[in-house]
């Protein structure tokens, strides 16, 4: 597999939020607004990355039996890292994102990319391969907080977007404005992946 594939298979044809539906927990619950998925994304992205290469250079070091505690261990001191980095440095968006930050420790996207890919692989690809796949998630999550954010607010990334005069759609910083958006995004894509494969 070329570089250029395990680069761009997180962004389009694996992407762990609309096509592959990992990491929906985080997905639905901090994507209120567009900044916070940012900011939820790139945590994510800097664990993956991070966890895929390291767990690549150890691949041949690793028991097979211990694999999964051994993964997860190796996860949670990046984790740990991000945690303790927001907290001092990002304090506001930390508390925004309360226990999503620990819960990225058991996200299916970051486990399961050390699992199938990583500890298959050579640490460039996995590098690539996390840089792929963290930034399809995160841009996954400034689309769904961005739609949100718009009907819910009209606003995005705090900036206002219909005026003073918009009434909003409250239900849409709401839990069920999450599954709706999550829903109609799907179908879109879903829709525009079976026309572009027809073609």
């Amino acid at each position: 597999m070329s570089a250029f594939e395990n680069l761009t298979r997180g962004l389009f044809k694996e992407n762990p939020v609309f096509r592959l539906l990992l990491g929906m927990c985080p997905t639905l619950a901090v994507t209120t607004e567009a900044v916070n998925g940012l900011g939820m994304g790139l945590a994510t992205t800097f664990v993956l990355i991070c966890s895929n290469v390291v767990v690549s250079l150890l691949r041949n070091v690793i028991p097979a039996k211990v694999r999964i505690p051994c993964f997860i261990v190796i996860i949670a001191t990046f984790v740990t890292i991000v945690d303790l980095v927001m907290n001092a440095y990002l304090h506001d968006m930390h508390k925004t994102l309360g226990v999503f930050i620990p819960l990225i420790v058991v996200n299916c996207v970051i486990l399961g990319r050390a699992e199938a890919f990583a500890s298959r692989n050579n640490p460039i690809g996995s590098l690539l391969d996390g840089i792929g796949m963290g930034l399809g998630f995160t841009g996954s999550l400034i689309l769904l907080g961005s739609v949100r954010e718009l009907f819910g607010n009209g606003t995005i990334f705090g900036a206002s977007i219909f005026g003073a005069g918009y009434n909003p759609v409250i239900v849409m910083i709401l839990p069920p404005g999450a599954f709706i958006t999550l829903g109609i995004l799907l179908a879109i894509i879903n829709r525009l992946a079976s026309a572009r494969s027809a073609s």
